[in-house]
């Protein structure tokens, strides 16, 4: 990483913006993962908009998810590109137990789902083809279904990685697999593998760690953020089957999360900051991605993602490459900033809670109330307006960019991969709807669902 050298950090100090001297905190250092999503990070240190709100950062790759969220806990990291889940995990007790917030939501997008080339050849057979003899998209986990039930008959457990148990990775692979009528195994009190009455046994991989894994044969398969499907698809080890945004088409990926008691004693060192990665996010989508070819290079950087240009650019610049050669146009495969994608809405926590609840993460039924209490705790839509309309003011952001008269819950979404709507104000209703995974008073007990 491109560091300031001193002399500069000094002239820089001395004509910092008036703003800066109300900082209640001026040296931060912040976490993240390898991932290309960490990009607002990268850009609002690089292009300076960090220094602009009078930030002296320091980034630092973390080596897991636990551990960066262990960092922002005791207080070694000051805030951190987080999974959206990892907030409201922490909040509600579900693992380490702290009182995590979001005022700003990094991006939509990003995630896909790559199997084994072994794996590949007996799924192809269960998948239409278009005229020119490519596979038909989105591809179902109902192609995969045979091909776990062939493993089965041999003896052999179908194994798949994803990148940590409250990860969107987790949950958006267990929404294809269900989709497709392939169980992903329930959590319960006592059984925290998540792999209770499994079809697809899913474990946490470390995201820089899932090609090889999957070279190894030691995994089928996995769900994981970008660059590291289309490196597996790149060495020829794997082939990516369906992107997230397929799944979902602009559903939510990952957020920056500050503990509430940072929030409370510092009010406007976290205004400073959402100011730097809400522009941050505005570069990176300005003029139809225009400045993406840069952004790929900055994260092609050792001290960020330390991927190649190529893999890198395979998916940030609006293609996907899915097998060699068949490469497509998805111009929203990463989204930082259209869409609203940056505001805090709490239907995005509301979904991820429902997930949670689905698959036995929580255990006992909760009221929709009680959802929306909880979203209301870890998402700060508040905070994020106050920031807009600062950058509105200061002549730098649109007033049309942002979603000033919102009730933080985005319109019904009827357009996931099973056709079923998801409307965040009703949880339950849409908890109820789910052929596969837990409903009403159901609960896991000795490794059985009662009620």
């Amino acid at each position: 990483m491109n560091r300031i050298l001193a002399a500069l950090v000094a002239t820089t100090a001395l004509t910092a913006p008036l703003a800066a001297q109300d900082l209640e905190i001026d040296e931060l250092t912040f976490g993240f993962i390898k991932l290309t999503d960490m990009a607002p990070l990268a850009i609002a240190y690089e292009r300076g908009y960090f220094e602009d709100e009078g930030l002296f950062v320091t980034l630092e790759a973390q080596s897991n998810w636990r551990v960066l969220l262990d960092g922002v806990i005791d207080g070694t990291l000051d805030g951190a590109h987080m999974l959206a889940g990892q907030p409201i995990a922490a909040t509600i007790g579900y693992g380490t137990e702290a009182h995590i917030v979001t005022p700003f939501s990094m991006d939509l997008n990003g995630n896909g789902i790559t199997v084994s080339n072994e794996v590949w050849e007996l799924m192809r057979p269960h998948i239409p083809s278009m005229e020119d003899g490519r596979p038909q998209h989105p591809i179902r986990a109902e192609a995969l279904a045979p091909v776990v039930e062939q493993f089965r008959d041999d003896g052999i457990r179908f194994d798949m990685g994803m990148v940590f148990p409250v990860s969107t990775h987790n949950y958006e692979i267990r929404y294809w697999l269900a989709a497709g009528g392939l169980h992903p195994g329930f959590y319960s009190p006592d059984d925290i593998t998540g792999q209770i009455g499994a079809d697809v046994f899913l474990s946490v991989t470390p995201p820089p760690q899932m090609p090889s894994t999957l070279e190894a044969g030691t995994i089928f398969g996995y769900s994981v953020g970008e660059p590291w499907n289309q490196a597996a698809v790149q060495r020829g080890i794997g082939v990516a089957v369906i992107t997230d945004y397929e799944i979902w088409p602009n559903n939510p990926e990952k957020v920056f999360g500050l503990t509430a008691e940072f929030v409370e004693a510092n009010p406007n060192t976290t205004h400073a900051i959402v100011r730097a990665l809400i522009r941050a996010a505005m570069w990176l989508d300005a003029d139809d991605n225009a400045n993406r070819m840069e952004a790929v290079e900055i994260l092609s950087w050792p001290d960020y993602v330390g991927a190649d240009l190529e893999t890198l650019a395979a998916s940030m610049t609006g293609t996907f490459e899915y097998e060699p050669g068949d490469v497509r146009e998805v111009p929203d495969f990463n989204v930082f900033f259209r869409y609203y994608a940056t505001y805090p809405f709490y239907s995005d926590a509301v979904w991820y809670l429902t997930q949670m609840r689905r698959w036995g993460q929580i255990a006992e039924p909760r009221s929709d109330a009680w959802y929306h209490d909880v979203a209301r705790s870890v998402y700060r839509p508040d905070i994020y307006l106050e920031a807009a309309r600062s950058l509105v003011e200061d002549g730098l952001a649109d007033e049309a960019d942002f979603p000033w008269d919102t009730d933080g819950f985005r319109p019904v979404a009827t357009d996931l991969i099973d056709g079923i709507p998801y409307d965040g104000r009703t949880p339950n209703a849409y908890i109820d709807s789910f052929p596969i995974g837990l409903t009403r008073e159901q609960v896991v007990i000795d490794g059985e669902v009662q009620g």
